[in-house]
């Protein structure tokens, strides 16, 4: 869903959304609000991250402006990056990005997230669905599901279950 009105770049940027807003050709388009199954799976993705984080040396970023062209910004739920940017919003791809579905989600509606994504370079997307505990992995050939339940980055040096994502409730 998207406003009417088109706003320049730099109102976006000087402007907080809650939650925060994609930003496309002048236009902000919403993204789903979480519920709390899709709150606590990004918690546990950046748990997992932040457990490995001396051995991984990789830093994540909850849900975090990515400028993927002068007039295109994509905020994926959670990000990571072998070497944390110096910047406030990113210009780099991430190593990693994570896409956690939330009910209104579709891959159909998410496509033209994943293209910009790809366009930017990003080679480890990973899309996670907090009701059917599955994955998938998305590329330039399609939408892969991680039948094995295994993510995987294109170099091998991360190799996440996603039963470590979905444990049960521990009190």
């Amino acid at each position: 869903m998207s406003t009417a009105a088109l706003i320049s770049v730099e109102e976006y940027l000087a402007t907080s959304y809650s939650p925060d807003c994609d930003y496309i050709d002048g236009q902000l388009i919403e993204r789903n609000l979480g519920t709390k199954d899709h709150s606590k799976l990004q918690g546990e993705i950046l748990g997992w991250f932040r457990d490995r984080r001396r051995e991984l040396r990789l830093t994540t970023f909850p849900e975090q402006r990515i400028r993927i062209t002068a007039r295109r910004f994509r905020v994926p739920d959670v990000c990571v990056y072998q070497a944390e940017p110096d910047e406030q919003v990113f210009t780099q791809p991430p190593y990693i990005c994570f896409e956690v579905l939330s009910p209104e989600d579709s891959f159909r509606r998410l496509q033209s997230k994943f293209d910009d994504f790809l366009d930017m370079g990003m080679s480890n997307i990973w899309v996670l669905d907090p009701v059917s505990r599955r994955a998938w992995t998305v590329t330039r050939e399609g939408i892969l599901e991680a039948r094995d339940g295994i993510l995987r980055t294109t170099d091998g040096r991360v190799v996440l279950p996603i039963a470590d994502l979905f444990q049960p409730d521990e009190i």
